[in-house]
């Protein structure tokens, strides 16, 4: 849009201000130059109207005293954190999410021009933009799509800041706090997990999909943990019936096991055909 003509009110005003730093120039030199530094542009306003649709600077400009305003605009990128959000996944988990945005000013016309304060405006914005887009998300999700995450952030910020003349460059998510029963629960879930894979050498992955949580996971588990155990214990005994020196090597190798761990104490099996000729005596 280009920039709008003066009156002739403001076109006397103008030339009375020019005529003014003529004759004192040697005082009012130092009103007239301004310095801009290589990262900043300056935003000239001629009696509240913007003088030109393009910004001024880097290096030295002139501005008429009185009648001329300017408002520096720094174009570094910039970076701030958002705080801690309570959010509210998809499947009903309340988490803890913080992050950081790095954005930097585009176009410091719209930035001085469209929005009072473009810095606060991102800000608060990244904050609500970050509630919705999580919501939308269940706990698994939010915990293993960080990068699919910041990315959807950082275009939803971008889309709506653009007329700020503001443009977001990175989105990252910093941490996703859960509260401490959810943690227990999760570690009470792995450990179950784990330890029906240590009994019977397989994951019990196909009750991850029953839906199941908590200490209802953690019985499932273990139950199928010692059926799963019961079968192979059953299994080996066959095998060992079959060739009893296995039996024997079982025990040589427990032998070893015991004596890996520095414990003095040594068990010696006593084998139940033994135990017979006393059981049937009366």
């Amino acid at each position: 849009e280009k920039p709008r003509s003066l009156g002739f009110c403001s076109w006397v005003l103008v030339t009375f201000s020019f005529l003014f730093t003529i004759t004192l120039l040697p005082l009012t030199i130092f009103m007239v130059v301004k310095i801009i530094k290589e990262y900043e542009r300056a935003v000239v306003f001629r009696l509240g109207r913007i003088t030109d649709k393009k910004p001024k600077g880097p290096g030295m400009i002139f501005v008429l005293p009185c009648i001329d305003t300017f408002t520096k605009v720094d174009l570094r990128t910039k970076s701030f954190d958002i705080p801690p959000q309570e959010i509210l996944t998809k499947d009903s988990v309340t988490v803890c999410v913080d992050g950081v945005v790095y954005f930097r000013v585009n176009d410091p016309i719209l930035s001085v021009a469209n929005v009072a304060n473009a810095d606060m405006s991102t800000r608060l914005l990244a904050q609500t933009t970050l509630r919705n887009i999580l919501g939308t998300k269940n706990l698994a999700e939010v915990l293993s799509d960080r990068e699919s995450i910041s990315h959807n952030m950082q275009v939803v910020l971008d889309e709506a800041t653009h007329m700020w003349g503001i443009m977001v460059e990175r989105v990252e998510i910093k941490d996703v706090k859960l509260p401490q029963q959810l943690q227990r629960a999760m570690a009470a879930e792995a450990e179950a997990a784990r330890e029906a894979r240590a009994k019977v050498g397989q994951s019990g992955s196909e009750w991850v999909r029953l839906g199941l949580r908590g200490s209802e996971w953690v019985r499932v588990v273990a139950a199928e943990g010692e059926m799963n155990a019961s079968r192979a214990l059953k299994e080996a005994s066959m095998v060992i019936a079959e060739a009893p020196a296995a039996l024997q090597l079982r025990y040589l190798q427990t032998l070893h096991t015991i004596a890996g761990e520095k414990n003095s104490t040594i068990i010696f099996p006593l084998p139940i055909d033994l135990l017979q000729h006393f059981l049937h005596r009366k």
